[in-house]
């Protein structure tokens, strides 16, 4: 549903000529992460008898920041499953030309092997565990805005044993990151004159940008239902807010084509317009018969373009601009009894019918 729904949405996004600048011409920009639905309350009758939060499944997310659209997700309903066991899901969707964006997590022989193999690229920070052949020492290329970069090359084994050469791109910041590291190493497949270390190293920078997206699908989008204890019905309403969200995307487009790219993306809050539908959209299906929406399923799609930025010139952004807030301050540590550990929804139902069925 959410695959089929982001292949219809993006060639609008591109005719509304609302999509964001490309961050590297010439690849299709995939950022890729994992996200776990957060635990649901305990309705079902054998969640009671246990003390940590119940998980009602993991996936892997993937994003594509030039028309803001979460392109593809692979869930599972085991929340307790590692996200690399779903790795063969998503190295069967990488095509040439797609550029990937990923955090360490993902640093497997068989996931850059089998990315390079396609003819995809991908930018993904090296797992201190991933054996590695340097083959020249650290160059240095200079500074950048978070600290010293240099580079070098290296070869890695795929799991089959066939050598590939990445691009080792080594960053030592000026202050460290939330885990307290000081230097990071990303590996690359990136030719040199498409983009330099520095620019690798800025691009690595901008996987933040689909953590910004799960916010904005929990906050805006009630993405995660905590009622919904059953995983499928939980995944099912957490792809909903994913095809929701996705729609707005194409509302945003609209308005960057008319009031600018700028203006959207700085001044307007997802929160006010995903609000202001949700409002309006039920009195609005009473005040309209059905037969009234049957025009938009004939339009061709330059009509559609044309209607679609014809009411995006009469929206009134003042009523959707966002409330600038001053800094967060550090919230203290807390001690405390620690919590239990959360267990999986779905081995649990498993193992009641299991234990049912045995004689």
């Amino acid at each position: 549903m959410v695959r089929y729904r982001a292949a219809e949405l993006a060639p609008w996004s591109e005719q509304l000529d609302g999509a964001h600048a490309p961050w590297l011409p010439g690849y299709r920009v995939n950022i890729i992460d994992g996200h776990c639905i957060e635990a649901s309350d305990r309705r079902l009758k054998p969640l009671r008898e246990v003390q940590g939060g119940a998980l009602p499944g993991t996936s892997l997310v993937v994003y594509e920041p030039a028309y803001g659209l979460v392109r593809d997700v692979f869930p599972c309903e085991d929340g307790h499953a590692q996200e690399r066991s779903l790795f063969g899901e998503v190295l069967r969707t990488v095509r040439a030309g797609d550029r990937w964006i990923a955090e360490r997590n993902f640093c497997t022989r068989e996931f850059l092997g089998s990315v390079d193999t396609r003819g995809a690229v991908f930018i993904i920070r090296q797992h201190e565990g991933l054996p590695v052949e340097m083959l020249h020492a650290f160059c240095s290329v200079g500074r950048m805005e978070t600290g010293h970069v240099a580079e070098q090359p290296v070869q890695v084994r795929a799991a089959q044993g066939s050598p590939h050469l990445f691009r080792r791109i080594r960053v030592k910041l000026d202050q460290a990151t939330r885990d307290g590291d000081r230097v990071l190493y990303i590996l690359s497949t990136l030719p040199l004159h498409k983009a330099s270390a520095k620019r690798i190293a800025r691009l690595y920078r901008t996987r933040w940008t689909l953590e910004t997206a799960f916010q904005h699908l929990e906050a805006y989008f009630h993405s995660e239902i905590n009622t919904l204890a059953y995983p499928k019905a939980a995944w099912f309403g957490c792809c909903l807010a994913l095809v929701a969200y996705n729609m707005v995307a194409v509302v945003m487009a609209a308005l960057r084509s008319v009031h600018g790219a700028e203006t959207i993306d700085q001044e307007l809050s997802r929160y006010y317009v995903a609000n202001d539908l949700a409002q309006t959209y039920h009195g609005m299906m009473i005040a309209l018969p059905e037969d009234e929406w049957r025009l938009f399923s004939r339009m061709r799609p330059v009509e559609m373009v044309a209607t679609r930025r014809e009411l995006a010139q009469k929206v009134c952004l003042k009523a959707y601009r966002k409330s600038p807030r001053g800094p967060k301050k550090p919230r203290p540590k807390r001690g405390g009894i620690p919590k239990a550990s959360h267990v999986s929804t779905a081995k649990i139902l498993r193992d009641r019918q299991v234990n049912a069925a045995t004689p």
